[in-house]
Protein backbone atom coordinates (compact mmCIF):
# COMPACT_ATOMS: atom_id res chain seq x y z
CA UNK A 1 0.00 0.00 0.00
CA UNK A 2 1.26 3.50 -0.79
CA UNK A 3 2.02 6.00 1.95
CA UNK A 4 -0.48 8.90 1.68
CA UNK A 5 2.21 11.40 2.73
CA UNK A 6 4.45 10.37 -0.16
CA UNK A 7 1.53 10.47 -2.58
CA UNK A 8 0.52 13.99 -1.45
CA UNK A 9 4.14 15.17 -1.68
CA UNK A 10 4.49 13.75 -5.20
CA UNK A 11 1.24 15.42 -6.29
CA UNK A 12 2.37 18.75 -4.80
CA UNK A 13 5.72 18.52 -6.61
CA UNK A 14 3.95 17.75 -9.89
CA UNK A 15 1.67 20.77 -9.45
CA UNK A 16 4.63 23.04 -8.68
CA UNK A 17 6.45 21.77 -11.77
CA UNK A 18 3.35 22.39 -13.90
CA UNK A 19 2.97 25.94 -12.49
CA UNK A 20 6.63 26.72 -13.24
CA UNK A 21 6.23 25.46 -16.81
CA UNK A 22 3.14 27.63 -17.33
CA UNK A 23 4.97 30.62 -15.85
CA UNK A 24 7.93 30.13 -18.21
CA UNK A 25 5.61 29.64 -21.17
CA UNK A 26 3.59 32.76 -20.38
CA UNK A 27 6.55 35.07 -19.72
CA UNK A 28 8.99 33.68 -22.30
CA UNK A 29 10.63 36.77 -23.85
CA UNK A 30 11.36 35.36 -27.29
CA UNK A 31 7.90 34.10 -28.19
CA UNK A 32 6.47 36.05 -31.09
CA UNK A 33 3.23 37.75 -30.09
CA UNK A 34 3.58 36.94 -26.38
CA UNK A 35 1.55 39.30 -24.19
CA UNK A 36 1.16 39.93 -20.51
CA UNK A 37 -1.37 41.95 -18.53
CA UNK A 38 -0.04 44.54 -16.09
CA UNK A 39 -1.78 44.58 -12.70
CA UNK A 40 -4.12 47.47 -11.86
CA UNK A 41 -5.66 49.12 -8.82
CA UNK A 42 -8.97 50.98 -9.09
CA UNK A 43 -10.08 53.64 -6.60
CA UNK A 44 -13.46 55.34 -6.70
CA UNK A 45 -14.84 58.39 -4.96
CA UNK A 46 -18.15 60.13 -5.41
CA UNK A 47 -16.77 62.27 -8.25
CA UNK A 48 -13.73 60.40 -9.63
CA UNK A 49 -12.37 57.03 -10.65
CA UNK A 50 -8.60 56.45 -10.61
CA UNK A 51 -6.92 53.52 -12.34
CA UNK A 52 -3.29 52.82 -11.48
CA UNK A 53 -1.42 50.42 -13.75
CA UNK A 54 1.91 49.00 -12.56
CA UNK A 55 4.48 49.47 -15.34
CA UNK A 56 7.91 49.58 -13.66
CA UNK A 57 10.73 49.86 -16.16
CA UNK A 58 8.47 50.94 -19.02
CA UNK A 59 9.45 54.23 -20.66
CA UNK A 60 6.63 56.75 -21.19
CA UNK A 61 7.09 56.59 -24.97
CA UNK A 62 6.42 52.83 -24.81
CA UNK A 63 2.94 53.20 -23.28
CA UNK A 64 -0.32 53.93 -25.09
CA UNK A 65 -3.68 54.44 -23.37
CA UNK A 66 -6.74 54.73 -25.60
CA UNK A 67 -10.47 54.60 -25.10
CA UNK A 68 -12.43 52.66 -27.72
CA UNK A 69 -16.14 52.84 -27.09
CA UNK A 70 -16.47 51.95 -23.42
CA UNK A 71 -13.14 50.13 -23.13
CA UNK A 72 -9.85 51.53 -21.86
CA UNK A 73 -6.97 49.81 -23.67
CA UNK A 74 -3.47 50.15 -22.23
CA UNK A 75 -0.73 48.74 -24.46
CA UNK A 76 3.01 48.95 -24.73
CA UNK A 77 6.30 47.14 -24.52
CA UNK A 78 8.81 46.43 -21.81
CA UNK A 79 12.03 45.44 -23.60
CA UNK A 80 14.34 42.81 -22.22
CA UNK A 81 17.31 44.58 -20.56
CA UNK A 82 20.54 44.63 -22.55
CA UNK A 83 22.18 42.28 -20.03
CA UNK A 84 19.44 39.71 -20.63
CA UNK A 85 19.98 39.73 -24.39
CA UNK A 86 23.55 38.51 -24.25
CA UNK A 87 23.31 36.23 -21.23
CA UNK A 88 21.80 32.88 -20.39
CA UNK A 89 18.60 33.57 -18.48
CA UNK A 90 18.73 31.74 -15.17
CA UNK A 91 15.44 33.04 -13.82
CA UNK A 92 12.82 35.29 -15.42
CA UNK A 93 9.97 36.47 -13.19
CA UNK A 94 9.47 40.00 -14.49
CA UNK A 95 7.38 39.96 -17.68
CA UNK A 96 8.89 41.50 -20.82
CA UNK A 97 7.62 42.09 -24.30
CA UNK A 98 4.25 43.41 -25.42
CA UNK A 99 1.55 44.03 -22.83
CA UNK A 100 -2.12 44.82 -23.14
CA UNK A 101 -4.80 45.48 -20.55
CA UNK A 102 -8.47 46.09 -21.37
CA UNK A 103 -10.78 47.63 -18.78
CA UNK A 104 -14.52 48.20 -19.26
CA UNK A 105 -15.56 51.76 -18.42
CA UNK A 106 -18.87 53.40 -17.72
CA UNK A 107 -20.05 55.80 -20.40
CA UNK A 108 -20.29 58.42 -17.61
CA UNK A 109 -16.49 58.65 -17.22
CA UNK A 110 -14.30 61.32 -18.84
CA UNK A 111 -10.49 61.19 -18.74
CA UNK A 112 -9.29 64.17 -16.67
CA UNK A 113 -5.61 63.43 -16.04
CA UNK A 114 -2.89 61.03 -17.17
CA UNK A 115 0.63 60.72 -15.78
CA UNK A 116 3.40 58.18 -15.42
CA UNK A 117 4.83 58.40 -11.93
CA UNK A 118 7.11 56.03 -10.03
CA UNK A 119 6.63 53.29 -12.63
CA UNK A 120 2.83 53.52 -12.58
CA UNK A 121 0.43 54.91 -15.16
CA UNK A 122 -2.15 56.92 -13.22
CA UNK A 123 -5.39 57.70 -15.07
CA UNK A 124 -8.00 59.85 -13.37
CA UNK A 125 -11.54 59.99 -14.70
CA UNK A 126 -14.30 62.36 -13.66
CA UNK A 127 -17.88 61.19 -13.45
CA UNK A 128 -20.33 63.00 -15.68
CA UNK A 129 -23.60 63.93 -14.00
Amino acid sequence: MRDPKNLMFAEACALIKQAEQLHRQFFEPSREGARWEPPIDVFETEHELTIITALPGVAPENVCAEIEGQTLIITGTRPLPTAGRRARIVRLEIPYGHFERRIALSSRLRLAARELQNGCLVLTFTKAG
